[in-house]
């Protein structure tokens, strides 16, 4: 698009009132710019301004013909043809030929000069455009490479403050690292002191668990009077008194004389073989061991057996008879984990109870030779030979029990109720295992308890 400034003047005396006007095609997005020194400034729209500057025109050409008659002679203007007063009635006269020349040709000639400042001024446009758009060229290609060169230079700026950040960045780094591996260090050595004082804390309480449960299991030994050895106590008491409710009327000085006498009597008992009951298997009694299992023995010069076999029974078979007055080794030792002992009662009896016997746990070296399950049987041998080959129709089962460590070191069992009222005089104990020990088991006395039959009953068994 060309476009140039034009200034179109009839009359000199009008061209100080008349503006410069910038005349161009009409083209859709494109604005004229008027030119003032070296500055470009946006105008109106094309468009727009060729239709104000033709009603311009418009109005100079209808000045112009004004002027142009007001300078013809009169004569001219005299032949002229006077204006229609009205349409009705007064005929308009002709105009002469001349004038009608005249005219055609004034407006002809001011045609031609519109038409020849609108090519001059479309010119000059054009060339003011084109120097504007060199210049914006120009001036564009300078601020494209002075962006280019200022984002160059932010390139190496960021890059630079990218190295010096990396930089930073790893010597935070090893800081770090350092840091952490002091405090790994000092953590480690913290949880290996603690470890160490956690250990022997535990050892300390492993020592004082060890020391309660000594003092727990000598408090079992020594068999503290519970609740339910008082409960019976009270009961036993309630029976002698004839008491019904309770503890209302219970004298306190009442009970203690009671429990005087249950202790006397316990020490009487004690002092009665320790049980109170009458043993028929007491050797200064009457009763003997007419046969048992192999003993164990050890080497001559020892204070056990010599290491000959014996057919017979042995002279110490006697000691699991007689009492052994708690006193370690006093006992019959029987080879191996089992064995069996055959004893001849004093009298024929109808059995009640068997009691075995061992070293308390207070005074024992090693408890593990001491019997464990055991089988007691019974059976009326009479007048016959002891060495006899026993008949397994004649022997009952009296009992079956287990020796428990943990109990007393004598204990009594009482016969099954399945024995009845059959009279013994010959008791067998079998014992199939014992508490560990592999080379012997140790008997340090066995009993049995009873009543002795009156002759009616003897001569009906």
């Amino acid at each position: 698009m060309s476009a140039s400034t034009v200034s179109i003047s009839a009359n000199p005396a009008n061209a100080t009132r008349r503006r410069p006007v910038v005349v161009g095609d009409k083209k859709p997005g494109i604005e004229l710019v008027a030119v003032e020194g070296d500055k470009l400034s946006t105008e109106k729209d094309l468009s727009h301004s060729i239709r104000g500057e033709m009603a311009v025109l418009e109005r100079e050409i209808s000045r112009d013909a004004i002027h142009v008659k007001k300078s013809l002679p009169a004569s001219a203007t005299a032949t002229l043809p006077p204006r229609r007063t009205s349409r009705k009635g007064v005929s308009k006269p002709e105009k002469p030929l001349w004038q009608t020349v005249i005219s055609v040709f004034t407006k002809n000639f001011l045609l031609v000069l519109v038409l020849f400042g609108l090519v001059q001024m479309i010119r000059r446009l054009a060339t003011s455009s084109d120097n504007s758009n060199s210049s914006i060229a120009s001036s564009s290609g300078a601020r494209v490479s002075e962006i280019d060169r200022r984002i160059g230079e932010m390139e190496k700026a960021l890059k630079t403050t990218t190295k010096a950040m990396q930089v930073q960045v790893d010597v935070v780094d090893r800081r770090i690292e350092r840091e952490i591996g002091g405090l790994r260090e000092e953590l480690s050595e913290k949880i290996e002191g603690t470890s160490m004082e956690l250990g022997n804390e535990l050892k300390k309480l492993e020592g004082r668990t060890d020391s309660l449960g000594k003092a727990l299991v000598e408090l079992r030994v020594k068999e503290l009077v519970s609740k339910e050895d008082l409960e019976i106590l009270f009961d036993e008491f309630s029976k002698a008194k004839g008491l019904d409710h309770g503890y209302g009327d219970t004298d306190l000085g009442e009970i203690r004389v009671f429990a005087r006498e249950i202790v006397e009597k316990e020490i009487e008992k004690y002092t009665a073989d320790g049980l109170g009951r009458v043993d028929y298997a007491l050797a200064s009694g009457g009763a003997m061991v007419v046969k048992h299992s192999e003993p164990y023995a050890f080497g001559r010069g020892n204070n056990w057996f010599y290491t000959a076999k014996l057919k017979d029974v042995h002279h110490d078979a006697e000691k699991m008879l007689r009492p052994s007055f708690g006193e370690p080794g006093q006992c019959f030792p029987l080879r191996g984990s089992n064995g069996f002992v055959e004893i001849k009662l004093r009298t024929a009896i109808v059995p009640e109870a068997v009691t075995l016997e061992h070293v308390a746990k207070s005074v024992a070296y090693d408890r593990s030779s001491a019997p464990k399950d055991c089988r007691v049987s019974g059976w009326l041998q009479g007048h016959l030979p002891t060495d006899q080959v026993v008949d397994t129709e004649k022997m009952f089962l009296l009992t079956e029990f287990a020796y428990d460590l943990e109990k007393s070191n004598t204990q009594t069992y009482n016969v099954l109720d399945s024995a009845g009222s059959g009279t013994v005089d010959m008791v067998r104990f079998d014992f199939t295992s014992n508490h560990g020990s592999p080379s012997h088991t140790c008997i340090y006395r066995l009993r049995v308890h009873g009543r002795e039959p009156n002759s009616v009953s003897l001569l009906a068994s």
